[in-house]
């Protein structure tokens, strides 16, 4: 453990190749000094038309904790039908059902991603209303609001390692779980390496073998000319299936449904892992290569004076650039492990590691005061480089004390991310129409930083932090009391675009003990109320880079959140679900005036969530599944910059966003499955002013399965339609109020997977 702690704070590429070398020759040695695994884990239900391995159906009813050991790696049963699991992922605290522990999380699984033809991890978080899939500043990166603050997808855990992720765009094909944690987390994450994330976290599980073998070839069509195949394909090996290998690849590439925006993406994953009675093991890896051209990002609403944000153009019609593209690569790669001492305590580790290559042209409209969607552009051309080395490692394990049970975690975990940019810009000086858009030639540099060939670091970030909970539990567990506290160390250097360190804002270095009070109360069998206390240390996030910003592209400093909820969960095996009611409070990034033309941004302000969470999932009948949720918020900006927008509501936060999805099997044919969704979000501010506002707007996606057999195969046909009524809407806006992104148009996804 101090070794691994020693390469986390001082990483080297020797060092952290060996750590990952030894861990995988130890991984068969340990597995001969393990006697034979136990009876197999429960097999995971099934819905009508939707067997992968068998031609024979069944629900299975069954309490989670039959079959399922907490704290560790091995996931949370799936709910019923296998598409959403009642807990998840709890940071450091591993895979938690969600009624033991005074924390809010829910898990969607690879069964609701398949039924969806989700392609992307925004296209699964829909499905909760705690979460709002907004775009990027200004680029093509999936973002998120948890409870009204941001999470970056550059701060998406995977097995709980921060960095690992592909960068922007995550493809789905190679994820088991994305499991949702609402609320402040940094005591059970760490810090991310971007700071986001103080409303909730996300963290994807990688796919494994399954004891059932598996080949599953899919091809796929998405308007407008969009085609694809992929492979998935699993296996165990071994006496008793110890070792297991799965196999996913994906290549899809074609013309979107809005007009000249093409797109590719190539994905192989890899995973691996072992299971013995007492080690436990898994190496994950990956590359992703996504492209976009002449992608539409949106609208650039910061031109002062505006009096309100015009109608969105036709859904299909791109007011971008044949010129503006993205080119994204990630290398990621990740070795876990647990192994038993005895039958009460568990050593654990895990060390990640990714490379992210960015480059691309981009460009968006900014509106002029002419109000009849005149605008000018420019371009802001980029070269990123990110390495990143995550690690953890800890000891949990439990024990009594009379008539009081502990369960004791003492865990590390780091990061250490550096970041290498330049970029190259030209002014606004082009003309162009968001409702007829003329083609514009490649705008000439007007401004450069750094070497577009070779980028300097720009950023170096090092967090780590050592963890200690206990959680007593008294009554036959029926009172469960969780504290703990983290002790959080933050370094940050801000750099030139020459590599040289930065003489303003250029070091910031902070350590925190942060605390964390939970309670659970179990009343009745099936309820548990709960509540929490949380403080965190965040980075803050990054300076915009904008025109007049002194201090751009820099992080503008370290600050506290803290959080209070209550609430109350329930699971009655059909239907489960929770209802919650919240506070967070954190600093907020902001511009300051230092005179006319130059601002610097820092934390200039507070930003406080109020809000309130409902959750419900389950099967109440054979045959119908029904997942709805709906959230209301009162987000509102306090301490602003000279008071001048205090008691305003923060930028992009709708006051409440609902969800309701069902599923339904049609008995007189067997196989077939009508499924439907719809979304609708409240209105939200383009501006801290609070004088130009997104209406609301409502989403309809429809979908149908039909589940065959062929021979001893299974072929699964899938049609899903998003936006059936076409509706055209503003959908988001980032954080600083600057690019306002349109809804997507009427999508059709159609797709047949056969397994042998």
């Amino acid at each position: 453990m101090t070794a691994l702690i020693h390469i986390a704070r001082k990483p080297t590429r020797l060092a952290v190749l060996i750590g990952a070398f030894c861990g995988t020759i130890a991984l068969p040695i340990l597995a001969q000094s393990t006697s034979s695994v136990a009876a197999s884990a429960a097999a995971q239900p099934t819905s009508p038309g939707e067997s992968a391995n068998s031609k024979d159906t069944m629900t299975v009813i069954a309490k989670p904790e039959d079959n399922f050991r907490a704290g560790g790696d091995q996931l949370v049963p799936a709910y019923l039908d296998g598409q959403i699991a009642n807990g998840g992922r709890v940071g450091f605290l591993g895979q938690q059902n969600a009624r033991d522990v005074p924390f809010n999380v829910v898990s969607y699984t690879s069964r609701m991603i398949e039924s969806q033809q989700a392609q992307t991890l925004g296209d699964v978080v829909k499905n909760d209303a705690s979460v709002q899939s907004v775009r990027g500043y200004g680029n093509f990166a999936e973002a998120y609001r948890i409870r009204g603050f941001k999470l970056d997808g550059d701060d998406i855990t995977m097995g709980g390692l921060f960095g690992l992720m592909p960068r922007q765009i995550v493809s789905t094909n190679m994820i088991d779980r994305v499991e949702i944690l609402k609320g402040s987390n940094a005591f059970l994450n760490g810090v991310s390496a971007g700071g986001s994330g103080v409303g909730g976290a996300v963290n994807v599980e990688p796919k494994h073998a399954d004891d059932v073998p598996l080949t599953r070839a899919t091809v796929d069509y998405t308007s407008s000319s969009q085609v694809g195949g992929a492979l998935d394909i699993g296996r165990r090996f071994g006496d008793d299936n110890r070792f297991g290998v799965r196999v996913n690849l994906l290549h899809r590439e074609g013309e979107a449904a809005i007009d000249d925006q093409r797109e590719r993406v190539s994905l192989a994953a890899v995973g691996l892992d072992y299971r013995g009675d007492r080690f436990r093991s898994s190496l994950d890896a990956g590359y992703q290569h996504q492209y976009l051209h002449g992608g539409r990002l949106g609208i650039n609403t910061s031109l002062g004076g505006l009096q309100a944000i015009p109608e969105p153009p036709t859904n299909s019609h791109n007011y971008s650039q044949r010129w503006v593209y993205t080119d994204m690569k990630s290398r990621f790669g990740m070795l876990r492990g647990e192994y038993d001492l005895d039958n009460r305590w568990t050593l654990y580790s895990g060390l990640g590691l990714s490379n992210t290559e960015e480059i691309g042209n981009y460009s968006t409209p900014k509106l002029t005061l002419a109000g009849d969607g005149s605008a000018t552009l420019g371009r802001l051309s980029t070269a990123y480089i990110a390495q990143n080395t995550a690690s953890l490692a800890g000891i949990r394990g439990n024990f009594d004390t009379g008539p009081v049970k502990h369960e004791v975690n003492l865990g590390y975990s780091g990061i250490h991310t550096k970041t290498k940019v330049a970029f190259t810009m030209s002014k606004y000086d082009y003309a162009t129409n968001i409702y007829n858009t003329p083609v514009v030639d490649f705008p000439a540099t007007t401004s450069s930083k750094g070497d577009m060939d070779s980028p300097k670091i720009r950023n170096r970030m090092q967090n780590w932090g050592l963890a200690l909970s206990d959680t007593l539990s008294i009554l036959d567990d029926s009172v469960r009391f969780t504290a703990g506290l983290r002790r959080q160390e933050i370094l940050v250097r801000n750099y030139e675009y020459s590599g040289i360190e930065s003489g303003t804002g250029g070091r910031f270095d902070r350590t925190k003990i942060s605390p964390v009070l939970g309670v659970v109360v179990k009343p009745w069998e099936h309820v548990s109320l709960y509540a929490n206390h949380i403080e965190a240390l965040q980075p803050g996030t990054k300076a915009p880079t904008t025109s007049g910003v002194l201090n751009a592209g820099q992080i503008s400093g370290i600050y506290v959140a803290k959080q209070n909820e209550v609430g109350v969960k329930f699971d009655y095996q059909r239907v489960g679900g929770s209802l919650a009611v919240y506070e967070i409070k954190r600093p907020n990034g902001a511009l300051k005036d230092i005179d006319e033309n130059t601002k610097l941004y820092g934390l200039n302000g507070e930003q406080r969530n109020r809000g309130v969470e409902l959750n419900v999932f389950g099967e109440p009948m054979y045959g119908l599944r029904l997942n709805g949720s709906a959230t209301w918020l009162d987000a509102t900006l306090t301490k602003t910059h000279k008071g001048a927008n205090d008691g305003n509501d923060v930028v992009g936060t709708p006051g409440y966003q609902l969800v309701f999805g069902s599923e339904y099997d049609i008995p007189s044919v067997e196989g077939l499955t009508l499924s439907g969704t719809v979304l609708r979000y409240g209105s939200q501010y383009a501006n801290e002013a609070n004088t130009l506002k997104l209406k609301p707007w409502t989403r309809l996606d429809l979908g149908v399965r039909y589940s065959t057999p062929l021979n001893d195969h299974t072929l699964i046909w899938r049609a899903n339609v998003e936006n059936v009524t076409n509706e055209k809407y503003w959908a988001s806006v980032d954080d600083s109020g600057t690019y306002v992104t349109q809804g997507d148009p009427r999508s059709l996804k159609l797709s047949v997977s056969v397994d042998f």
